[in-house]
C-alpha cells in the first residue's frame, strides 16, 4: 500500500512540471521525427507526443478515445496520400526522439521505475502505430471502392455516349484521358461465362499500365466482357477511323495476357477502329461488340477480330430485305433434303472455308470425300447452282453468309421489315 500510494503522489507532483507539458520539447521532437520520416506532416502526430510523455513520466496509459483519435490521423494520411509505411516511421521516431529526450531526473529513478515507464511507452507505441496503420487502410480501402464506383461509372457513360461533354471531359481528367486525342475500344469475351472476371481485369489492367503508363488507359467490366479503353497511337494505330487498316497492337496484347489465365479460355478479342473525341469512344465500342456478336454468329475462328475482318458481313447485313431474298430464294429448297437443310448448309459453308478444296472440307466435317462431293450435287439438284462452277460460287457464298447472319435455319427468316439483330 506504501508504494502504491508513494507512486501515486509522484505521479500528482510530477503532473505540474514535466516533459510531457513542455511544449518546446515536443514541439523538437516532432519536427525531428518528420524529418526523419521524410518530410511527413507533423499534425499527423495527433496528441501523440503527449501521450508518450505521459507515459514515460507517469506510466500512464491512452485511453479508448486517444486510440480512436490516432486512427482518424491514418485515415487523414492515406486521404492526403502519405504512405502508411512514412507515416509508421514518423511515430517510430517520435517515441524514440522522446525517451532520448528525458531530462535526467525521470531516468535517476530506480530501475523498476524506469523499466515501468519503458513498459507504458511501448504499449502506447504499439497500440498507437497499429490504430495508425488500421486506419490509413480502412480509408484505404474505401478510397478504392469509390474510385472504383466512380470509374465504372464512367465507362458507362463514355461507353454510351450519351453524357454531357463537358461533364465527361471533367470526369475523366482524374484517370488521365484526355478526350481530345483518338482512343479505340477492345472487348474480351472468355470461352466460357466466369463466375468473376475480376483477376483477369486485374492482370490485364498490370500488363497495359506497366507498358503503357497509367494514362489514357482505362481497364474495366461490362457485361460479363473485359473492357479495356486505350489512346489509339500509344497502341499503333492510326489516329483516325479515315482507313481501314490494322488496329494496332491492342488486341495482341489483351488477347496474350489473357490467354496466360488458366480460366476463360479460349478468348475472343474483337477491336474498333480510333475515333477521335469523348464520343469516338462510344463509336469504337459498338464496333467492337459488333465484331464480338458476329463472329460468334459467323462461327469465325480468329480469336482477334478487326473491323475490316467483318466488312462483307456488315455490308451483307445493312440491307435486309434484299439479305431475306437472296436466302430464301437460293437455300430455302435444301428444306427437302433428306436430313434438313442444316447438313448441306454446313457442308456449303465449310467447302467455302477450306477454298473449295473436297479433299479438305472432308477431313474437316470428318466425312469422306465421295460424302461431300455427294453432298455438293444434293445442293445443285435442289437448289440449281453448282459450287464447283465459278459462276455460280459467289451467289452461294453470300447466300450461306446471310444464312449465318440471320441465323438460319435454326431460326426462321425474319420478315424484311425485321432489321438484323447484331
Amino acid at each position: 500500500m506504501s508504494n502504491t500510494g508513494a507512486s501515486n503522489r509522484d505521479r500528482s507532483a510530477g503532473r505540474g512540471n514535466t516533459p510531457g507539458t513542455d511544449a518546446d520539447w515536443l514541439s523538437l521532437a516532432a519536427e525531428g521525427a518528420s524529418n526523419d520520416a521524410g518530410g511527413v506532416p507533423v499534425a499527423l502526430l495527433g496528441d501523440y507526443l503527449p501521450m508518450l510523455a505521459d507515459a514515460a513520466t507517469h506510466g500512464r496509459f491512452p485511453g479508448r478515445n486517444e486510440i480512436e483519435a490516432v486512427r482518424r490521423q491514418g485515415r487523414s494520411a492515406a486521404e492526403q496520400g502519405v504512405p502508411v509505411g512514412r507515416g509508421v516511421d514518423l511515430y517510430l521516431s517520435a517515441a524514440r526522439r522522446v525517451w532520448s529526450g528525458l531530462p535526467a531526473v525521470v531516468r535517476e529513478r530506480d530501475r523498476s521505475a524506469v523499466r515501468a515507464a519503458a513498459e507504458a511507452v511501448l504499449q502506447v507505441v504499439d497500440d498507437a502505430v497499429a490504430a495508425f496503420a488500421e486506419g490509413h487502410a480502412e480509408a484505404g480501402r474505401e478510397m478504392v471502392r469509390r474510385e472504383e464506383t466512380l470509374r465504372r461509372e464512367l465507362v458507362e457513360d463514355l461507353l454510351r455516349g450519351d453524357a454531357h461533354l463537358s461533364d465527361l471531359v471533367e470526369r475523366a481528367e482524374p484517370f488521365g484521358l484526355d478526350l481530345t486525342r483518338a482512343h479505340q475500344v477492345a472487348l474480351a469475351q472468355p470461352g466460357k461465362r466466369l463466375p468473376s472476371i475480376a483477376a483477369a481485369t486485374t492482370s490485364l489492367e498490370r500488363v497495359v499500365l506497366d507498358r503503357f503508363g497509367d494514362r489514357d488507359v482505362l481497364v474495366a467490366t461490362k457485361e460479363g466482357w473485359v473492357v479495356v479503353i486505350a489512346l489509339a497511337d500509344a497502341m499503333g494505330a492510326p489516329p483516325t477511323s479515315g482507313g481501314l487498316g490494322t488496329t494496332g497492337d491492342l488486341g495482341k496484347i489483351v488477347y496474350g495476357e489473357l490467354s496466360r489465365l488458366k480460366r476463360g479460355r479460349p478468348w475472343r478479342v474483337a477491336v474498333g477502329r480510333a475515333h477521335p473525341g469523348a464520343y469516338g469512344i462510344a463509336r469504337s465500342y459498338e464496333e467492337a461488340r459488333e465484331g464480338l456478336t458476329m463472329a460468334t454468329r459467323m462461327q469465325l475462328d480468329r480469336p482477334i477480330v478487326e473491323t475490316r475482318d467483318l466488312l462483307t458481313y456488315r455490308v451483307l447485313a445493312r440491307d435486309q430485305p434484299a439479305l431475306v431474298d437472296l436466302v430464301h430464294s437460293v437455300l430455302s429448297p435444301l428444306h427437302n433434303a433428306r436430313g434438313g437443310a442444316l447438313p448441306l448448309l454446313d457442308t456449303l459453308s465449310a467447302y467455302f472455308d477450306c477454298g473449295c478444296v473436297a479433299t479438305t472440307t472432308a477431313m474437316r466435317l470428318h466425312l469422306s470425300v465421295r460424302a461431300v462431293t455427294y453432298r455438293l450435287d444434293r445442293v445443285m439438284a435442289l437448289t440449281g447452282f453448282d459450287a464447283l462452277d465459278p459462276a455460280h460460287r459467289f451467289t452461294l457464298q453470300a447466300a450461306v453468309l446471310g444464312a449465318r447472319l440471320l441465323g438460319w435455319p435454326e431460326r426462321p427468316l425474319p420478315e424484311a421489315s425485321t432489321p438484323v439483330s447484331t
